[in-house]
């Protein structure tokens, strides 16, 4: 196990900023606002930022504000984010970014889960706090075979836990880290305490599909929510479980394809009535987009789609560890509680905050935190 620091390298400075002021830009959409992608003025303006305005000297001093580590995990290094809490008596959490966020996504939520009484909190309930870089994202090892889908993962977070002496600890994610955490409480069920999602894969009971007309506003709400996401949403996720190698091509060479590509996802995944500058700064856009840009990332990232999706019998098996979900109003899954206890045998905890998107720790912290510390503690309670 070796202690890591970000370093950005001058070169690197100027190569990507040379990138960017040669980006050969298309012409505008032929609609107005998002739906051809990501307008035109948005992605100059925060390419335009990031090559003009952004301070890499202070990106770099953010990206280190958590001691790093990375350690050989199944023949792949693992990055990762470890906080200890200095509560006794700390649950050991593991937290589980996906895609197109990163460790960056959690920045704000480190320090009320690990030191509650100094941000306003009841000390009753902390947190050590581990958050690990998906295979293939941010400065984690890029497989350099195939293999590495969900459930491999899980087990290698298994290993990374017990390697740091948590021999029970607690489970997790949003977006790819709600199911690799999923199955993380599946596969050892024996070390997982309890998990946590804020994102909710449960599907539908053919009974809803079948009959829409009997179903009620919420239920509604959340097939309708399905349906968008099959219709409008999901593209980006077709391309990367197909052919991720030719879309890497592009957003490995060009910083502003990158950008573009994963802005959009947070104007339609968040809580920001049509503007992702609203909830998120240039600076926290960029700092993830940097996880990405810096490791070369683009294709090693997409592959967990074509790595994981399809012919995933065991997604289907319930968990039984304790559970407890947390579905906020503006993510793109947003399932009602009778159709997730079938997968959830021992479901604890349920809530709807009222607003928040698919990047909660990252929009909504202060909601984020309480929704983790309420699932937890109901865990304990029981």
């Amino acid at each position: 196990m070796k202690e890591f620091r970000v370093r950005i390298p001058d070169a690197d400075v100027t190569d990507l900023r040379e990138r960017l002021d040669r980006t050969r830009w298309p012409e505008a959409a032929t609609v107005p606002g998002w739906q051809q992608g990501t307008p035109l003025p948005v992605a100059r303006d925060l390419c335009s930022y990031w090559k003009s305005s952004y301070d890499f000297a202070a990106a770099e001093e953010r990206l280190n504000r958590f001691c790093q580590f990375t350690t050989p995990v199944d023949g792949l290094d693992v990055h990762f984010l470890h906080a200890r809490s200095p509560v006794p008596g700390a649950v050991p959490l593991i937290m589980t970014h996906g895609w197109p966020g990163s460790v960056v996504e959690f920045w704000k939520v480190i320090g009320p889960l690990t030191d509650p009484a100094a941000h306003g909190l009841e000390p009753d309930l902390a947190f050590h706090v581990v958050c690990p870089s998906l295979p293939g994202y941010g400065f984690s090892g890029k497989p350099p075979a195939a293999g590495w889908g969900v459930e491999r993962t899980a087990d290698a977070w298994d290993t990374l836990m017990t390697r740091l002496g948590y021999s029970r600890y607690g489970a997790q994610g949003g977006d790819w880290g709600a199911i690799v955490s999923t199955a993380l409480a599946r596969q050892h069920p024996d070390h997982v305490l309890g998990l946590h999602l804020n994102m909710v894969v449960a599907p539908p009971p053919r009974s809803a599909v079948a009959d829409p007309a009997a179903l009620s506003p919420r239920e509604a709400d959340a097939l309708a929510a399905l349906k968008r996401y099959r219709d409008e949403d999901g593209g980006y996720s077709a391309i990367q479980s197909t052919r991720p190698q030719s879309l890497g091509y592009g957003l490995v060479d060009s910083p502003a394809a990158l950008c573009a590509w994963i802005t959009e996802k947070l104007w339609s995944w968040s809580d920001c009535d049509g503007d992702p500058l609203s909830v998120f700064t240039r600076e926290e856009i960029l700092d993830n987009a940097m996880l990405y840009w810096l490791p070369a990332a683009g294709a090693s990232s997409a592959r967990l789609y074509w790595e994981s999706f399809g012919g995933r019998d065991a997604a289907r098996t319930p968990v039984e560890v304790p559970a407890g979900c947390s579905v906020f109003p503006k993510d793109l899954m947003r399932p009602v509680r009778s159709w997730a206890e079938p997968l959830f045998t021992d479901l604890r905890y349920w809530n709807e905050p009222g607003a928040g998107g698919h990047f909660a720790a990252w929009e909504r912290p202060e909601a984020f935190v309480r929704e983790v510390r309420a699932a937890f503690g109901a865990f304990r309670a029981a």
